[in-house]
């Protein structure tokens, strides 16, 4: 009995102080805060307090925000629900409540705010040493607080930053104690207890060496910061073990490590071979950690590693949003994200401080609204004040994939006239990791931030708990990943690469030419050998703006080459009614899935025709735009409406539309398109303008394995003829070709006039 009222009368001296330790600490042996905040940053943020509006008017947010929290009693649950759910929620607002409060102690000197992160803390001390891992079992990395590991990482990252805040006003025995029982058995939790989590090349585990770098930094603990960027040593691993995303687990060269996520994922360009939505979710550890080591390690010189692809990152992330800001949704990707996230507040923030300054960054974080709180916040709040802003213009540009930029590419045409954009995406890259589909040269399209032909993105509802816990839904894998979910070619109903990720992981597509300096014939091409054994893409798309036309069109040729007779389907994925058709076709009477496996099980047949014509149009409504796609066609090709939604018993599926055009039996042949958007409805004053396309068709005049040739046919009885190199992309070839009997002499890859 002695000896626990002893234990009890220690424990209640050392916790009870809520007063500031002073003498004490300034004895300690690094000055605190000197991670995101520094003490130098402190002082200078305090001194412009009232002065700066952006600044001021975020941290009056901040601090509303988290008075509420302060309201409430802390509440600190055993976990027990998958994401969405009470406790996963709970432990997500304790960090992020956590973290704003550590900032908001050191820039209004208000003791409450560090009285509530110890509180909470010492719960969590209190509780991690009981702590099996999580209940739900679902994840190949299951956590403590969460089901998985990566957001336990989410919880440190954020708890580590409060954590430096206060670290000064604790006692030494109460960081002695935080340290021995919840921060290094936890960062020892994430990487040596969970080797095939932390050691891995992949955004889970950005987060996961990044937690563990934090919290070193934090205790001042150079093992675990050395862990965090160089990841740790382990023989026998099995380097065929997945994820649950199918993905490998360990990378086939050893690397692991915050560098090795540096170096592999990125390319030259910052392009992050997962897709820009898990780029975004990524770069906030990315930066917050790059900034932390610039504080305290400015030897290592993080933003100037890889040529400063850290900066780069941000630039290509931003530049691909559409009109409005939203992220293409390429490979794993949910609809509707957009640089407004609180992550590319810091992003656009870090990338601005710790760049050059470039005036057109401000224009992004004038239109979020808010800033992080700390000196990058501080400098762009402080650059909006004096009006520094220039607009952040999107323009065509390619950006190459793969740790030296050699694993292709995204190609992005625009237009951008009368504040009116079309943007055009080509997808001709690497696999992207176990968050890559089975799409190569996909592509998707867009007017004014609309989805006119879309990516389907990924099948989940993020933290919402009735689907699937919040986790991906099984239909990811049997459609949203598959080649039939795009707008690309799939050969005899079967997905790229045979849907194997081991395969497709081992091949990207190639570029064949990306050309932009005519802003009225940009120009972009790519080739893909390996989707298919014996087939070889060649796909070219083309954003042409005509003197006589309002709107610039698509021109969109397939070219497919065989060892071998295939069907062949190129769908389009449209959104809206559909207005007209130049074909006849059947209605199903009763609706019937499309196929059986790779992802066709999931394509309600609603109707079918065939083509019966050199030449067919299509044309929808949608947004109150006509949109129109011209097709040449042999007469009997298959035209074929569906609908996503069969076997898919839970609703998981979005109910899109879509037209696939079918060749059945053929060994090599070309799809040549024209895509336009053309006119508009209003419904008030119930007129339609331009509701027809401005091309009667398109017509193959030449296909050979040197060249392919296509005249487009206006309306107005005018033409085009547009030739294309096949085997040669060098700008100073010269070609000449007999064509009907006419002889065309050009140099470059394109003939066009």
């Amino acid at each position: 009995m002695l000896k626990i009222v002893s234990t009890f009368f220690i424990l209640f001296f050392i916790f009870s102080c809520d007063k500031p330790q002073k003498k004490e600490n300034q004895e300690k042996k690094h000055n605190h805060p000197n991670l995101i905040l520094t003490v130098k940053s402190v002082a200078e943020i305090k001194s412009k307090l009232g002065a700066i509006p952006l600044f001021d008017k975020t941290l009056k947010e901040v601090q509303e925000e988290v008075d509420l929290q302060i309201e409430k009693r802390i509440d600190v649950p055993i976990p027990k629900d998958m994401a969405g759910g009470y406790t996963h929620t709970q432990h997500k607002l304790n960090y992020t409540s956590m973290q704003k409060a550590g900032v908001l102690f050191q820039l209004l000197e208000d003791e409450k705010y560090a009285i509530y992160i110890k509180e909470m803390l010492l719960q969590y001390a209190k509780m991690f040493p009981s702590l099996d891992r999580h209940p739900q079992i679902r994840s190949y990395a299951r956590g403590k607080l969460f089901w998985q590991c990566l957001n336990d990482s989410n919880w440190l990252v954020y708890t580590s930053q409060a954590y430096d805040c206060i670290y000064n006003w604790l006692s030494k025995e109460e960081t002695e104690y935080l340290n021995k029982t919840l921060f290094k058995p936890y960062a020892d939790f994430l990487s040596v207890e969970t080797l095939q989590y932390f050691n891995r090349v992949h955004n889970h585990s950005t987060w996961g060496n990044v937690a563990v770098g934090m919290i070193g930094l934090v205790m001042d603990d150079d093992e675990l910061v050395h862990r965090a960027l160089y990841g740790l040593n382990k023989e026998d691993v099995d380097l065929t073990a997945k994820d649950n995303d199918g993905g490998f687990i360990f990378d086939k060269d050893g690397k692991a490590g915050f560098f090795a996520n540096l170096d592999s994922p990125f390319s030259p360009d910052g392009f992050y071979t997962e897709g820009p939505y898990y780029q975004r979710y990524a770069m906030y550890p990315f930066l917050i950690f790059a900034e932390a080591l610039q504080n305290k390690k400015p030897e290592l010189h993080i933003f100037e590693y890889k040529s400063g692809v850290l900066i780069k990152a941000v630039d290509a992330l931003l530049n691909l949003t559409d009109a409005d800001g939203e992220f293409f949704p390429l490979n794993d990707g949910q609809k509707g994200m957009s640089y407004y996230t609180s992550s590319l507040v810091s992003a656009v923030d870090i990338a601005y401080y710790y760049g050059s300054k470039k005036p057109d960054l401000l224009s992004i974080a004038k239109k979020q609204n808010k800033v992080q709180l700390d000196a990058t916040g501080l400098s762009v709040a402080l650059g909006l004040k004096e009006n520094k802003e220039q607009p952040f213009i999107k323009k065509s540009l390619e950006l190459t994939d793969g740790s030296n930029g050699d694993e292709g590419g995204i190609g992005i045409l625009r237009h951008q006239n009368d504040n009116e954009t079309l943007a055009l995406v080509l997808k001709y890259t690497g696999q992207g990791l176990s968050h890559g589909h089975y799409d190569k040269l996909s592509f998707s399209m867009y007017e004014n931030g609309e989805e006119v032909l879309q990516d389907y993105g990924l099948s989940r509802f993020v933290n919402v708990e009735q689907k699937n816990g919040g986790g991906y839904l099984k239909e990811n894998k049997t459609f949203a990943k598959h080649t039939i979910a795009h707008n690309t070619i799939v050969q005899d109903e079967t997905s790229h690469f045979n849907y194997d990720f081991a395969t497709g992981s081992k091949h990207h597509s190639e570029k064949y030419v990306f050309d932009v300096s005519n802003p009225d014939f940009q120009i972009v091409s790519a080739i893909e050998e390996n989707a298919y054994p014996d087939t070889k893409l060649h796909r070219t798309m083309i954003m042409v703006k005509d003197a006589n036309l309002k709107k610039p069109f698509i021109i969109d040729i397939n070219k497919i080459t065989s060892n071998q007779k295939h069907n062949y389907d190129l769908p389009f994925y449209y959104f809206g009614q559909i207005i007209s058709t130049s074909f006849n076709y059947d209605v199903s009477k009763t609706f019937s899935p499309l196929g059986n496996k790779f992802g066709y099980q999931h394509l309600w047949k609603e109707a079918s025709g065939k083509a019966d014509s050199e030449s067919i149009q299509f044309t929808w409504l949608n947004n109150r735009k006509f949109y129109t796609i011209t097709a040449a066609t042999d007469k009997t090709d298959a035209l074929i409406l569906a609908r996503i939604g069969a076997k898919d018993p839970k609703f998981n599926l979005r109910t899109d539309p879509t037209l696939i055009i079918r060749k059945k039996g053929v060994q090599n042949t070309t799809y040549a398109s024209v895509i336009e958007s053309h006119g508009t409805y209003n419904p008030i004053t119930e007129k339609a303008t331009n509701a027809y396309s401005n091309f009667s068709r398109i017509e193959i005049l030449k296909d050979s394995k040197n060249y392919s040739a296509f005249k487009i046919h206006f309306k107005n009885e005018k033409s085009r003829t547009l030739i294309l190199s096949n085997l040669n992309n060098s700008k100073n070839k010269k070609h000449s070709v007999n064509i009907q009997g006419k002889n065309y002499n050009w140099s470059g890859v394109y003939y066009y006039k």
